[in-house]
């Protein structure tokens, strides 16, 4: 097993700061790539890939995290277990260069945050996204994972200190996401699912209930879709994840549908070369301009045996005119118990 070197090697206490990543999208000088990253060939506001853009931001978290975690143990390996939020600041294209500003804002035992500040260059420069992933460190010895401890860092200014207590209020905050999510409703909550249920009661009702608002697909995993040996890409998954759950958005929307918030990806589980894969969007609540979306991956087959469940994403939508102005979406009913609880996840969730 990787053991980290001699104590009597190993510099002070790394900050923050020593653990800065950047990395460039060029796309005024690389005009293949921007076009790789385009929506459509219209001349349109914010027209980048979003999901292209989750498979670069989880290759940048990856690449922040290795390179600390290799400090201490040389040839480990880092894994995403997280994609704790991203929240969409201002719209981006591919007319000008994105730079991505990656740091290490917490470690823990094992696990780390990766904070990234998403820019983009040039005469309209602005801050495009914040994001926050939580990456696990692991050994690759005698061809078994491990869990591996890893040093801490040294918090030493306020910025750091602040960073720090923001991402153990995350971490706090999932954990009471979990706790509620097994809670009954409150009577406000209760009364809220009686009221939508008695609404489609009616003989006159012409709502949009959500069974109807689901999309499904399925392939199977390639060489080409590897990262690490035998596994594949996590960016891979969850930009399909996510590309799924636009078309299930643009179900509800009446306009364009634009991201607005990542509420949180889960990585259950690895997705093995071979794999056959199940890709489900559900639309499982719409706010007054908004729609949320419940994107799953599952693995199945004979190798990976029944379904089980990888990847769970929650997206948040903005339903937008041709200037980027927030516009109404139709509401959408829960009928089964499934889709209530759903709806009560996102509810407590929401974003308007």
């Amino acid at each position: 097993m990787q053991e980290p070197a001699p104590p009597g090697t190993i510099a002070p206490a790394l900050t923050p700061k020593d653990t800065s990543y950047s990395f460039v999208l060029p796309f005024s000088t690389d005009p293949t790539l921007a076009r790789r990253f385009l929506v459509s060939e219209l001349d349109i506001l914010g027209n980048l890939r979003f999901g292209k853009l989750l498979e670069t931001l989880d290759k940048v978290a990856e690449n922040t995290a290795l390179a600390y975690v290799n400090r201490f143990y040389p040839g480990a390996r880092v894994v995403t277990a997280a994609v704790d939020s991203i929240r969409v600041r201002n719209p981006a294209d591919t007319l000008y260069d994105l730079i991505f500003s990656a740091r290490i804002n917490h470690v823990g035992n094992s696990s780390l945050e990766v904070g990234i500040r998403v820019e983009r260059l040039g005469p309209q420069a602005c801050h495009v996204a914040s994001c926050y992933f939580t990456m696990v460190a692991r050994s690759t010895d005698c061809g078994e994972a491990k869990s591996l401890s890893l040093p801490p860092l040294a918090y030493q200014s306020e910025k750091e200190i602040a960073r720090y207590d923001k991402a153990n209020h995350r971490r706090q905050l999932y954990r009471e996401s979990l706790a509620q999510a097994e809670e009954m409703p409150s009577l406000a909550e209760y009364l809220l699912l009686k009221n939508l249920h008695k609404e489609q009661e009616a003989p006159d009702f012409s709502g949009m209930r959500a069974g109807g608002c689901v999309l499904a697909s399925t392939s199977r995993a390639y060489p080409e879709q590897e990262n690490v040996p035998r596994t594949v890409f996590g960016g891979y998954l969850i930009r399909k994840a996510y590309e799924l759950a636009v078309l299930a958005a643009e179900m509800v929307a009446p306009d364009r549908v634009v991201p607005c918030e990542v509420n949180r990806i889960n990585f259950n589980q690895p997705v093995l070369l071979g794999d056959k894969l199940k890709f489900t969007a559900r639309v499982v609540y719409t706010g007054k301009t908004t729609v949320t979306v419940q994107s799953d991956v599952e693995r199945f087959g004979s190798a990976a045996g029944g379904l089980a469940l990888t990847n769970s994403c929650l997206f948040t939508f903005s339903n937008v005119d041709g200037e980027m102005r927030p516009q109404p979406v139709p509401f959408i009913y829960p009928v089964t118990y499934a889709e209530d609880a759903r709806f009560l996840k996102a509810y407590r969730q929401r974003v308007d």
